[in-house]
C-alpha cells in the first residue's frame, strides 16, 4: 500500500500547563469552520483533553504513543487519518522533551513538525531565547514554529512575534483572556459535556487565531502505509455494557472501536440515572468522577441490586479507576463526604489532596499482558489480595493492584486493549479465556 500525504503538525510546550489543549482546539476549530477535514490526537494517555478536541474538531479522538499504543498501531492511525482529513494535529504531553517516550520521540519517529505553545504572560524577547531553545536542543526534530499564549494585548503579541530568530514561525497569539482560557478540577479538565459555553470558548479562540496570523496550511508529511492485521472475532455474538454518563467517561475510543472489531456489541447505560441493566453478557466499568456523584449513585440501589446479581451470576467485569471505587464498600471525597458504594470489592477509598499515581503500567494477567496507565487522587485501604501488580517502565515505584474476584477484574490501572485484544476479549468473554 502506498504512503499518504497530509498536512500535520505536533503541538506541544516547555512544560505542562502552558495551554496546549486550548491551542489545539482552537486551531482546529478554526481550520474546521474554513471548511476542512480535521483529525486530532492526543500524545499519551488521557481522557479529559480528547473530550475538548472531539467538539473542536467534529471528528473523534484518538491516543498515540510509542509505548503504550505501540508504533506500529500509531502509524495504522496516522496513515488512516491522512486518507480523510485536510489536516492532521497531534497534542503533545507535558514538556516537550519529557519522559520517556516523549512528545519530541513521537514527532521524531513519524516526522511531524512541531509547533512549540509558549506561555508568554510574563515575556517579551526572552520569548525567543525560548523558542530557539526548544527548535535547537535536539538537531533531529523536525521543528515548524511557535505561538504566543496568555498575551495581554495585540503589541505584546507583536513583540513576541519580532523576538523570534528566523526560521520560526510565528502561529499567532491567543489572549489571556477568561472566555478563551479552559476550566479545570482535580484530575484536569473539565469534561466537554459540562461546559455549556464551550462551542463559544472555541469559537473565540479560533478568532483570536485567525487575527494574529497567517492561517494557511503547514507542509505535508508522508505517512508511510502500515502492516493491517485482521482481527478475529473472539467477541462474537458477545454484549458488553458499558457504562458512560458524567460519573464514568473515561474511555479510549480504540478501546471501544476494537470491543467491536472482535464481534461485540456495545449497549451504553447509566449507573447514575438507568434503574436496571440492558441484557447483557458482560460489564465494562470505567473510569471517571463516581466522587463528585457519591449521593446519586448511593441512592440508585436498583442499579446497584442489579450490578451484584449480574456478578452473582458469574458474569464478566472489568472495571477501571472510578469503575472500581463504585465497586468498593465506600467512597470518601475531598470534603469528607462518604457514600456506600457496590460492596462487591472488599474496602475504602478516600480522595487525597494531591495526586497519588500518575504512571504508565503494564500487568501480566492469565489472559496476558496489557498495557495503559494509572492517574489518580484516591487512596484505596483494602484486605484484598492482588491477582498480580502493575509495572512501570519508566521507574518502579508505582505498582498498582489488580484484584480479581470470580469473573470481576478490578484495577487503577486504566488498560488500552488494543495493546493485547486476545487478552482484552478474554477479559469480557462469558467463558473467559477457555
Amino acid at each position: 500500500m502506498p504512503a499518504r500525504h497530509c498536512p500535520a503538525l505536533l503541538i506541544a510546550a516547555p512544560a505542562s500547563g502552558q495551554g496546549k489543549t486550548t491551542v489545539t482546539a482552537a486551531l482546529a476549530r478554526l481550520h474546521v469552520r474554513q471548511g476542512k477535514r480535521v483529525r486530532v490526537f492526543k500524545c499519551g494517555p488521557d481522557f479529559l483533553d480528547p473530550m475538548i478536541l472531539a467538539r473542536a474538531s467534529g471528528a473523534p479522538v484518538y491516543q498515540l504513543d510509542l509505548w503504550m499504543v505501540g508504533e506500529a498501531e500509531s502509524r495504522r492511525l496516522l496513515w488512516e487519518a491522512a486518507a480523510e482529513a485536510d489536516l492532521i494535529l497531534i497534542e503533545g504531553v507535558m514538556g516537550l522533551f519529557d519522559g520517556t517516550p516523549s512528545a519530541a520521540d513521537l514527532a521524531r519517529r513519524f516526522n511531524v513538525p512541531v509547533l512549540a505553545v509558549i506561555d508568554g504572560s510574563a515575556m517579551a524577547q526572552t520569548f525567543g531565547a525560548v523558542a530557539h531553545g526548544l527548535a535547537t536542543f535536539q538537531a533531529d526534530l523536525p521543528f515548524s514554529g511557535v505561538l504566543g499564549n496568555r498575551v495581554g494585548s495585540a503589541r505584546h503579541g507583536e513583540i513576541l512575534r519580532d523576538a523570534l530568530p528566523s526560521g520560526i514561525r510565528w502561529y499567532g497569539a491567543l489572549p489571556r483572556s477568561a472566555e478563551v482560557g479552559l476550566p479545570s478540577r482535580h484530575l484536569g479538565l473539565v469534561q466537554a459535556g459540562e461546559l455549556v459555553d464551550l462551542d463559544a470558548r472555541l469559537d473565540a479562540a479560533a478568532d483570536a487565531l485567525a487575527a494574529s496570523a497567517d492561517t494557511t496550511l503547514p507542509p505535508r508529511v508522508s505517512f508511510a502505509a502500515p502492516e493491517q492485521p485482521v482481527p478475529v472475532p473472539l467477541l462474537k455474538g458477545v454484549r458488553i455494557g458499558v457504562a458512560r454518563d458524567s460519573a464514568f467517561a473515561f474511555l479510549y475510543q480504540a478501546n471501544l472501536d476494537l470491543l467491536r472489531a472482535l464481534g461485540a456489541e456495545l449497549v451504553f447505560f447509566s449507573p447514575l440515572t438507568d434503574a436496571q441493566l440492558p441484557p447483557v453478557d458482560s460489564l465494562y466499568l470505567p473510569g471517571g468522577y463516581p466522587e463528585l456523584h457519591l449521593p446519586q449513585l448511593e441512592a440508585n440501589q436498583a442499579m446497584a441490586h442489579a450490578i451484584r446479581a449480574h456478578h452473582a451470576a458469574g458474569k464478566p467485569i472489568h472495571a477501571e479507576c472510578g469503575g472500581m471505587l463504585y465497586l468498593l464498600d465506600r467512597l470518601t471525597d475531598k470534603q469528607g463526604v462518604s457514600g456506600r458504594m457496590l460492596g462487591l470489592l472488599s474496602g475504602e477509598a478516600t480522595l487525597q489532596p494531591r495526586m497519588t499515581a500518575m504512571a504508565l503500567q503494564k500487568a501480566e494477567l492469565p489472559e496476558g499482558q496489557l498495557r495503559g496507565h494509572s492517574f489518580h487522587y484516591s487512596a484505596l485501604t483494602s484486605d484484598l489480595q492482588p491477582l498480580t501488580r502493575g509495572e512501570c517502565p519508566n521507574y518502579k515505584r508505582t505498582a498498582e493492584a489488580v484484584y480479581r474476584q470470580g469473573r470481576l477484574t478490578a484495577s487503577y490501572i486504566h488498560f488500552y486493549f488494543p495493546s493485547a485484544p486476545e487478552a482484552a476479549a478474554a477479559l469480557f468473554h462469558p467463558e473467559g479465556s477457555g
